[in-house]
């Protein structure tokens, strides 16, 4: 099999008539286009080129292959671009979006740290908001959700959401606990506010116990832990957060009704650009840490 890199010096000689401006025109010299051109006639086993007192002509032979050399050349060329924008896109950042309570778990993990002497030209950023923030405006790259999601994302299931019903210990102590569901009414709550009235806790606490009274109402899930935590209530939390607060116990669950999946999505434009794809490969190859983070 003859060297594709002899091409080169077939097509320079084809298009400038002589070894020297071939040479030339390449950045080499006369005798190297000269020896790389005779050793690709020897492998093809046919002269491509005659020599003349005026320079070269190509053969018959060579007439015919120049426009197949050429397509090599167009097709090396385009993939030369090709990988040097896939090395620039390795660099940059990638916005990461996820509950407040998930990052500091993934940060104390050592998950993203992991990632980044992998590909040292990318770094994660976490990017946080009361409302979810939208993938197809390009507001995040990546979002780590559970529940409800957009038809128009596309990601991977990497952990299950599991919820239960907790309380502290010192709430248990002075009031004791529900031995079920039915229970929970004669019981002071904890949930979300009305801005979080869609959620699914924020349903079900409402479908269960609709004449229950509202000790605390917050509008994030910390401050859901942070209410529970008080003693001021039992309320519905996600395992990950409930069962890593020594001071909480759960006291009902897991609820099968508030079980989601957490996945991780992109917007389908961006999910094979090479550091979204670095990022998701390396994600769903550490999916069983993540249960840890995730589920608890």
């Amino acid at each position: 099999m003859f060297d594709w890199n002899d091409l080169k010096y077939f097509l320079a000689v084809a298009r400038h008539g002589s070894t020297i401006a071939a040479g030339k025109a390449l950045g080499i010299s006369q005798s190297t286009v000269h020896r790389r051109l005779e050793e690709l006639e020897r492998k093809i086993g046919q002269a491509l080129v005659t020599r003349q007192a005026s320079g070269y002509r190509l053969t018959e032979y060579g007439t015919t292959l120049q426009p197949f050399a050429e397509r090599i050349e167009a097709a090396v060329e385009d993939f030369s671009r090709r990988a040097t924008d896939i090395e620039q896109d390795m660099k940059g950042v990638i916005r990461v979006t996820c509950p407040e309570p998930i990052i500091a778990r993934m940060t104390q993990s050592g998950l993203i740290e992991r990632f980044h002497p992998r590909h040292p030209h990318l770094r994660v950023e976490f990017v946080t908001s009361d409302r979810y923030l939208d993938l197809s405006k390009g507001e995040v790259d990546v979002a780590f959700r559970s529940g409800d999601t957009d038809d128009e994302l596309i990601g991977r299931k990497i952990a299950d959401s599991i919820w239960a019903v907790y309380a502290s210990k010192a709430y248990v102590e002075r009031h004791g606990r529900p031995e079920r569901v039915e229970d929970l009414p004669r019981h002071p709550l904890v949930g979300f506010d009305e801005s979080l009235a869609n959620h699914r806790a924020a349903k079900w606490l409402k479908e269960v116990a609709p004449d229950g009274k509202m000790s605390v109402r917050s509008n994030s899930v910390l401050g859901l832990v942070s209410a529970v935590k008080s003693g001021a209530g039992i309320g519905p939390l996600p395992t990950a957060l409930g069962d890593a607060e020594p001071e909480l116990v759960r006291v009902l669950g897991p609820v099968p009704e508030l079980a989601r999946s957490w996945r991780l999505l992109t917007h389908p434009d961006i999910r094979r650009v090479p550091r979204i794809a670095a990022f998701f490969d390396y994600i769903v190859e550490q999916r069983e840490a993540l249960k840890s983070i995730l589920t608890g």
